[in-house]
């Protein structure tokens, strides 16, 4: 890997580390390939609400890159390999060659330098990154090295647990490795009790998730009867085991579907007979996938809504339209506010094998900026972008701004069918009252269904 593309790796991504690092931890450092970078005297890395941020003056010059300073306009330039990154302090876009890139947490100056978030895209970059809680040390180990990742010793072989999410009255569980639940329904209260023994939670599962200081979290769960709540907890060290709770308003019954390749369901759709998985038999599958949420808000409106609650309120409307239709199965990544990292939302539809993924976003650019786009990445994906957007358009009622090709990660990484949807620009006062009036969010919704029957047939 070229240098340039460890910067990079370095400079855009965001590392979600977990959250037993504290908002003071200022003595934590950075291991590359098992050499600790020495950081300048008075620069350290913090830890922000979660967000492990680096000094990216220091780190680009231990791996010799060129890095410019516009003190009028707190802008950082950096060089090398060919390509160009900008970004300003105190603002969440960057760009890379040209091309806005999304930041979680807004680059910051301290102690003479800025410090950034270190963790956006590793997948692309293909760097192995982990954070030791015991030794408060984040280890970066580029892959020709083959030094092996102190950062990993916490977890060893067990499964990690990457996601939960509950969705048309179904558990869906993804994680790293070979699961074998043990499932309970319990009385007084009722509830479906779920172990994963040999698992843990991800790094990603950790910090992108409530979890409190005994490792104790929650699911919001609404508009379906069954369920009241689901919770979730690292219930046991000997042998380290996940459990998981679906507790629920009445007895209920349910289907276990459990998939060789790190995926399972816990179906609360059930009858006398067996509940096949989600889009068995002659069913189309497809996963809506509502962009950011949790710590990421998305791009931020007019009058300072946030993208992510746009994003999840279209995909769940979507989602309940989805869930009467006798030929459709559908699966959302996140039905809450919750924040998924990239290669899980692809990882989800990989796993469930979808027919069909789309991810919903809403756009920002200049207030003058309007309209609605459509992005496909893969010439397969390119007649799905075409039916949606000709229905979305319809129902929005935004100008034209056609249907590109986009070179995002969820429609890059998937293999089957994939569309990214940017409805409106939030940025724009006509555009952000459309996307947040309730009705016309119930027409898109239903020009996305439409548009699905569309292209099935």
């Amino acid at each position: 890997m070229k240098k340039f593309g460890f910067f990079m790796f370095l400079f855009i991504i965001m590392l979600v580390f977990p959250k037993g690092i504290e908002a003071s931890a200022l003595s934590a450092k950075i291991y590359l390939n098992g050499n600790e970078l020495q950081l300048s005297q008075g620069v350290n890395v913090e830890n922000i609400n979660g967000t492990v941020m680096v000094p990216i003056r220091v780190v680009s010059e231990n791996l010799g890159y060129t890095v410019g300073w516009n003190q009028a306009a707190q802008k950082i330039t950096v060089q090398g390999g060919g390509k160009t990154v900008e970004m300003v302090v105190g603002s969440s876009s960057a760009s890379i060659d040209g091309q806005r890139v999304s930041m979680v947490k807004a680059p910051l100056l301290r102690g003479g330098t800025t410090i950034v978030p270190i963790r956006f895209v590793s997948e692309q970059m293909g760097m192995n990154v982990s954070w030791n809680n015991q030794e408060k040390a984040v280890y970066l180990i580029t892959p020709e090295s083959g030094v092996s990742n102190p950062g990993e010793s916490d977890y060893g072989t067990l499964t990690t647990i990457d996601g939960i999410s509950f969705s048309s009255n179904r558990l869906l569980v993804a994680a790293t490795g070979t699961m074998k639940p043990k499932i309970m329904k319990l009385t007084s209260p009722d509830r479906i009790v779920i172990d994963v023994e040999n698992a843990a939670f991800s790094e990603q599962f950790s910090t992108s998730n409530i979890l409190d200081a005994t490792n104790n979290g929650s699911l919001t769960v609404t508009g379906y009867p069954d369920v009241k709540s689901v919770r979730y907890s690292l219930y046991s060290d000997s042998p380290s085991t996940v459990r998981i709770v679906i507790d629920l308003n009445y007895p209920k019954n349910y289907t276990l579907h459990n998939e060789p390749n790190g995926l399972f369901t816990v179906d609360l759709n059930t009858s006398s007979e067996p509940v096949p998985a989600p889009g068995a038999g002659s069913k189309k599958l497809v996963v809506i996938d509502a962009g950011h949420g949790g710590h990421d808000p998305g791009a931020i409106s007019v009058s300072k809504k946030k993208e992510k609650d746009f994003a999840l309120s279209l995909a769940l409307k979507t989602a309940k339209l989805l869930e009467n239709s006798s030929t459709i199965d559908v699966v959302l990544t996140r039905s809450d506010d919750t924040f998924l990292e990239l290669s899980d939302r692809v990882k989800i539809a990989e796993k469930l094998k979808a027919d069909v993924f789309i991810s919903i976003h809403a756009n920002a650019g200049p207030a003058t900026a309007s309209g609605t786009e459509t992005f496909y990445q893969r010439s397969s994906s390119k007649s799905l972008a075409t039916v949606i957007h000709k229905n979305m358009l319809n129902a929005v009622g935004l100008k034209d701004r056609g249907v590109k090709y986009g070179n995002f990660h969820v429609i890059r990484e998937t293999t089957m069918p994939a569309i990214l949807l940017e409805v409106g620009f939030l940025t724009n006062k006509t555009d952000e009252t459309k996307l947040y009036d309730s009705g016309i969010q119930d027409r898109v919704a239903q020009s996305i269904v439409n548009g699905l029957n569309e292209y099935f047939k």
